[in-house]
């Protein structure tokens, strides 16, 4: 159901049982998936590839140019997954010739005033609070919490089922399974309620929390520390620590300091 008062331009392509709300304005090369909901004063600007049952709350701009002096014009794409909210005045750009697009996975909720820059590429079931503020090319693994009024520098990559405190300025990579918070920001602990309620037993949170305790807190430098790790019997959890530190090209956040 389109409303009267809403512009969309003729080759835009609309799937089935669409809402879209008076006032929004809705590009060419932009396409929508079935059953999603789209609110007053959204724009949608070309390049939005957007799938199945999202809704996007007044005042959202989706794919607009990237904040970048660089940008030339490409022609690159925002793509969005399922089941996403988008809250009010969130703004997404879309990629630029590094990357060629910037993706949202999928059941993610984007509080309102949240900024996601260009190239950035957001996994699934993440939660990024009222104004957390993402520059380009950051990387956020799935189930990750960012507090409000966030700011992650550029380049940055946050792993899987990390939560951060509200207000946390992000310079450093942050590894998977953690809690991250104080100023500068520091590892606080393993995000053992999160991963509980996503179903790890209290084995493997006991053997996540061992693994870390010899990145932050044995003493060691993060070189002599990852060496350490390598010799631990291979887990998944550990698998995916290794892989991400291995990666870090920017460094780890700090360990934990009283």
């Amino acid at each position: 159901m389109n409303h009267p008062l809403a512009y969309i331009h003729p080759d835009a392509k609309i799937g089935k049982n669409v809402k879209i709300e008076p006032f929004a304005v809705i590009y060419e090369d932009v396409e929508i998936g079935d059953d999603c909901w789209i609110g007053p004063h959204v724009t949608i600007f070309p390049g939005a590839r957007i799938g199945k049952n999202n809704k996007i709350f007044p005042y959202a701009s989706i794919s607009a140019i990237p904040q970048d002096l660089k940008f030339a014009g490409e022609k690159t794409t925002v793509i969005i997954g399922d089941n996403n909210t988008i809250r009010e005045s969130v703004t997404i750009n879309r990629g630029t010739v590094a990357l060629g697009h910037t993706k949202i996975g999928s059941n993610n909720l984007i509080m309102a005033y949240a900024h996601i820059a260009h190239d950035c590429v957001i996994g699934d079931n993440c939660v990024l609070a009222n104004g957390a503020t993402l520059a380009g090319h950051i990387e956020v693994g799935d189930y990750a919490i960012i507090g409000g009024l966030s700011a992650i520098h550029q380049f940055t990559r946050i792993g899987s089922h990390v939560i951060l405190m509200g207000g946390s300025l992000v310079d450093k990579d942050v590894p998977p399974y953690i809690k991250g918070g104080k100023f500068p920001l520091s590892y606080c602990g393993i995000n053992s309620v999160g991963l509980s309620r996503r179903g790890f037993d209290q084995a493997t949170i006991n053997k996540i929390k061992e693994y870390y305790t010899v990145v932050f807190q044995s003493g060691l430098n993060y070189t002599k520390a990852f060496e350490e790790l390598k010799k631990l019997p291979e887990t998944p959890a550990l698998k995916e620590i290794i892989d991400f530190i291995s990666k870090a090209e920017r460094g780890l956040i700090k360990g934990f300091r009283e």
